[in-house]
């Protein structure tokens, strides 16, 4: 089933958000272009590649939080990807550019999760929608509680809720 058409609305206060009109969502928006090297012998993007994307959109995000993930590990605390989901609607192909949508999700006691909407940049048609759910530990693996900054981030992030 096709997801409910993306409508991008730029917000004044913060240059690097969109609200998205459907959902009343807003999201952290970070744009790249598809390299050859994604794509594969069909010339679209190869369906792993997303995830990369996903990471990228979700390190924009922390450093335009003033908060990149290098600090993270400084601090201590590490936040592995323990579950993911993707789901794809229409391909992309070499040297497309597209708008990778971030946005924090649900926050636990150990556990976060970030949520994704790739669009293409020429008419905002959904590309590739998913999430990404991370378990924070120490440096030796143990988990532990979400770290405050993080916690921060979640609480001040622009309408966290519809």
């Amino acid at each position: 089933m096709r997801p409910k058409p993306f409508i991008p609305e730029f917000l004044a206060d913060h240059p690097d958000h969109v609200k998205d009109t459907n959902s009343g969502l807003t999201w952290h928006r970070s744009k790249m272009r598809v390299l050859y090297v994604d794509t594969d012998r069909s010339q679209v993007v190869y369906h792993a590649n997303y995830l990369k994307y996903f990471e990228f959109g979700r390190a924009e995000l922390m450093r335009g939080a003033k908060y990149p993930y290098k600090q993270i590990e400084e601090s201590g605390y590490v936040y592995p990807i323990i579950k993911t989901e993707l789901n794809y609607h229409t391909p992309l192909f070499y040297d497309d550019l597209m708008h990778i949508h971030t946005r924090p999700s649900s926050i636990e006691l150990v556990k976060l999760q970030f949520d994704y909407i790739i669009t293409r940049a020429s008419d905002d048609e959904i590309i590739c929608t998913g999430f990404t759910k991370h378990c924070a530990v120490n440096s030796t693996g143990i988990p532990v509680k979400i770290d405050e900054k993080t916690i921060k981030l979640w609480e001040s992030f622009p309408n966290t809720q519809p």
